[in-house]
């Protein structure tokens, strides 16, 4: 099987407003894949048809190479997931509600709740009422909760929303371990775009309901600018005395007080040296590699040169 999921035309209306439109969405076997957009992009909402908690209004879903039908439960048993904010019985303990979930799958293994929470660092709070928990010690438990029966895939909307930096670490160790160790495939979403760019294979950018791109992590890295970065008040002055001074023209003004420049035959120091000798001052000076960000920005902004 090439892909775990595929999508055909994938689209949800409500009240006649398109949230997701013509999805064709594609997941390789034992990749991490990550959804980028911005809030209200129908990352969401491509989510949760995924999962069966709500129905496309036109499309096809493919999982494990089956479509998915209202009478599909055997392939989303293979399914694990946190959709939004995870919820619990409030009033009882984390072995209790996860007990509760094995129960609602037909799972009955005890031993493989516990080493779920020890994997998501709750052991001791097992007992623990989840009204009292934190909003973090909620989404461990969450996640606890979606890799107890270790499915084939995994979908985790913001997984790390809520923890601290050293609980993101954690949360990216263990989906890299269940992904090497046990062959999971993952479909993540987060806003984070550095986090999701030390842990995912591939990425499908979604803006205003539409997919508009999907490409390996390897791609992106191999199409990556080296750029120097320059904040001035003085742009106007700066770009005309790096043309005329240096012959620098592969530049570029951004937010009105920044200048990219991607001609690096001369170096930040005569840059600056030159410049400062010309009264300019120069507010801020580095040199940049190009990032995921910066390729998430170019195309939502119409695609184009990464940087």
């Amino acid at each position: 099987m090439e892909y775990i999921v595929k999508t055909t035309g994938l689209t949800k209306k409500v009240k006649g407003k398109e949230l997701v439109s013509n999805i064709n969405l594609h997941i390789k076997k034992g990749e991490i894949y990550g959804f980028l957009g911005q809030n209200g992009a129908g990352k969401t909402t491509i989510m949760k048809m995924l999962t069966g908690i709500t129905s496309s209004t036109s499309g096809e879903i493919e999982l494990f190479g089956h479509k998915l039908t209202n009478r599909s439960k055997a392939a989303l048993k293979r399914v694990g997931s946190i959709i939004e904010y995870p919820t619990f019985f409030e009033h009882l303990t984390a072995m209790e509600n996860l007990k509760i979930h094995c129960d609602y799958l037909g799972y009955y293994d005890e031993v493989a709740i516990k080493q779920a929470l020890n994997m998501v660092h709750l052991k001791g709070n097992e007992n623990g009422r989840v009204k009292d928990f934190s909003l973090g010690m909620k989404q461990r438990l969450g996640i606890a909760r979606a890799i107890i029966t270790k499915p084939e895939l995994i979908i985790l909307d913001e997984p790390t929303n809520g923890l601290d930096p050293i609980g993101i670490k954690d949360i990216r160790d263990l989906i890299l371990m269940l992904n090497q160790d046990y062959g999971i495939t993952f479909l993540l979403s987060s806003h984070i775009l550095g986090e999701m760019e030390q842990i995912v294979n591939r990425i499908g950018v979604i803006d205003k309901g539409k997919l508009i791109n999907e490409i390996s992590i390897e791609e992106i890295r191999k199409q990556r600018t080296d750029y120097i970065e320059l904040q001035t008040p003085n742009v106007e002055k700066a770009v005309y005395l790096i043309e005329s001074e240096l012959q620098i023209s592969n530049m570029k003004i951004i937010q009105n007080n920044r200048i990219r420049i991607y001609d690096l035959n001369h170096s930040q120091s005569d840059i600056t040296k030159m410049l400062i000798v010309h009264g300019v001052d120069i507010e801020e000076i580095q040199k940049h590699t190009s990032s995921l960000e910066d390729y998430y920005y170019a195309q939502i902004n119409g695609g184009g040169k990464v940087g």
